[in-house]
């Protein structure tokens, strides 16, 4: 996991505390202005793959250990070519009344921003967080291929300086999350469970900034993704408890992993378990025909998408992995 990332996992168990969370909107003009141009220079300066800018403005802690972020930024970089950063929406998160745990350690945050005095909220759960003034921006990169740019920054000495850069895609396959949502709703409709389950899983992966953030609108799309599980997974799916796929010739595909893939169009992902990928040309054949008994299992899952990638996982092996459009896939 990259440093980015551990500044900001998800927080699903243990005490956590509420603090303070201020919205824009709640803000002095001031605080809102300083964030947004915060937000602004380091979007601008990971456009420009200035890893070395970023650093002078990251946090000591990572200062030290500035690979995770410089690795992020480097793979972002090039994906932003043409695009506008537009300062989307920017929190304040007060949590400099937080005390040590028992034992030390800092404990887990909750902040609970309430949008605009309605009912809905957007929620921040970040375990082990030290006491200290905190805020989360989001930049949207807007463009032809959009992107969102989301950054948690703490307060230093007067400064805002970055402790967790979190970029994704705002779109796949040039349509956004809520279209995903719409289409999810409307495949259920039609009793195509495969294919909306998976543009439920697509609509979460585009909407959702952050691993730790959630909100009222989020909380309905994850209970919409859980109801919309097909039977045939009902008990989950991992290692212990497979899909078990059988071919026409009698051959079974267990898959440990089912979901989404838009690295190149909108194609499934699959994953395989299997004993061994040494032989590169036999674990190709494998990866195709697990590919064509997987759709042939499940056929409306050819009109919903561009193609399958298949990952065959042997223990102790770097995945095996393929991907085949539809029209390739027997």
């Amino acid at each position: 996991m990259s440093a980015a990332a551990c500044a900001g996992v998800l927080a699903m168990s243990g005490a956590a505390h509420a603090e303070n969370c201020t919205t824009q909107s709640q803000m002095q003009a001031a605080e809102r202005e300083a964030l947004a141009a915060a937000a602004s220079g380091l979007a601008a300066k990971v456009q420009a793959d200035d890893e070395a800018g970023i650093r002078s403005l990251t946090i000591s802690q990572f200062q030290a250990n500035f690979s995770g972020i410089g690795r992020t930024i480097g793979q972002t970089a090039p994906k932003l070519k043409g695009t506008e950063p537009q300062v989307d929406q920017v929190y304040l998160l007060d949590a400099s009344m937080l005390k040590p745990e028992a034992n030390g350690t800092n404990p887990d945050a909750q902040f609970f921003c309430t949008l605009n005095n309605s009912a809905n909220e957007t929620i921040f759960s970040i375990p082990q967080l030290p006491p200290g003034k905190y805020a989360f921006t989001m930049v949207r990169m807007q463009g032809e291929k959009p992107w969102l740019l989301s950054f948690l920054l703490q307060q230093d000495g007067g400064k805002w300086l970055l402790a967790g850069v979190y970029p994704k895609p705002s779109t796949a396959d040039g349509h956004d999350g809520l279209w995903y949502w719409k289409q999810a709703r409307a495949m259920e409709a039609q009793k195509q469970q495969w294919d909306a389950w998976l543009y439920l899983q697509e609509a979460q992966q585009l909407v959702q900034p952050a691993g730790f953030v959630s909100s009222t609108h989020l909380e309905s799309l994850q209970t919409e993704l859980q109801s919309a599980v097909p039977p045939a997974l009902s008990n989950g799916i991992g290692a212990e408890t497979p899909l078990v796929v059988k071919a026409a010739d009698g051959t079974e595909y267990r898959f440990t992993g089912l979901n989404v893939d838009d690295s190149v169009g909108l194609d499934v992902a699959a994953h395989l378990k299997v004993d061994s990928v040494a032989d590169s040309a036999a674990a190709r054949k494998r990866n195709l025909d697990a590919m064509a008994a997987l759709l042939a299992a499940h056929p409306e899952l050819r009109k919903a998408f561009h193609g399958v990638w298949i990952f065959a996982e042997a223990s102790g092996s770097v995945p095996y992995a393929t991907e085949e459009a539809m029209a390739e896939i027997p």
